[in-house]
């Protein structure tokens, strides 16, 4: 009972002294018409967990970058769309985040079917490290309220893998209630990867991001930025991820964003 009295002080505290100037909210919700869509009660708790947010995380700019107020806001407001309804608790285990001016190189290696190993570059615009920072390409966090007419939002996409890892695991699957749970999440998930991968090896236009077919937890992820800025296509794409996903953020943007692009 003083643990959960000291932590409701605590937050009462922050969201006074910590409190998000209108101007700068507004302007915020401007450049990301995708959250200014929302309900007015989304809103007001957007405003909240972001001020909460803000105040418990550590962000660090690198490359030259400087960071303002607005830069942290937009961070903040886009990395807690996915926990509007779950809560900042969620997000405990992520000890901050470093920002990037762009998308960095990375040097990685892998091992192929065949028991080969190789080595090679990658281009980031964004990676959620288990124990350790997200890190965001300050670019394409800035252009996300364009993007989302595709259904890209690399600030939800790595909160969205933060949330996989939860249990410890990037594997596609968030922390569920029980067995049974896990086991209907994985018949949807399996099920509508494989059929995006049998669609991006034919060829064939996809709904999503043919990066999703890479394994299951980027299908997770890209299915769930799509979810939440581009609702309809997802919804229309593979209506039966859009109802897990629905029931496990509690949210369902399809009432509140406009309709989707034309079909590919």
């Amino acid at each position: 009972m003083i643990g959960r009295w000291w932590r409701q002080r605590r937050k009462t505290r922050l969201l006074r002294e910590r409190a998000i100037p209108d101007e700068l909210w507004l302007a915020t919700l401007r450049s990301y018409p995708f959250l200014a869509r929302r309900p007015l009660a989304d809103l007001l708790k957007l405003r909240e967990l972001s001020t909460l947010f803000l105040a418990e995380k550590e962000f660090t700019p690198v490359g030259g970058l400087v960071l303002t107020d607005a830069i942290a806001l937009a961070v903040a407001a886009q990395a807690c769309v996915p926990i509007l309804a779950l809560g900042l608790d969620w997000y405990d285990d992520m000890v901050g985040i470093v920002l990037q001016p762009d998308e960095v190189v990375a040097q990685r290696q892998w091992t192929d079917d065949d028991g080969v190993v190789h080595e090679g570059e990658e281009v980031l615009s964004g990676e959620a490290m288990p124990g350790g920072p997200v890190m965001l390409s300050w670019r394409d966090v800035a252009e996300a309220g364009e993007s989302a007419a595709d259904g890209y939002n690399v600030v939800i996409h790595e909160f969205v893998h933060v949330i996989d890892l939860r249990d410890g695991v990037a594997d596609g699957v968030p922390p569920l209630p029980d067995r049974a749970a896990r086991e209907r999440w994985l018949a949807v998930m399996q099920r509508e990867h494989a059929a995006l991968g049998d669609a991006v090896d034919a060829e064939q236009p996809t709904w999503l991001d043919p990066y999703a077919a890479s394994s299951l937890e980027e299908f997770f992820a890209v299915t769930a930025e799509t979810f939440f800025v581009a609702p309809h296509d997802l919804h229309e794409g593979h209506p039966a991820v859009y109802e897990l996903l629905r029931a496990f953020f509690q949210q369902d943007p399809r009432r509140f964003v406009g309709r989707p692009r034309s079909q590919p």
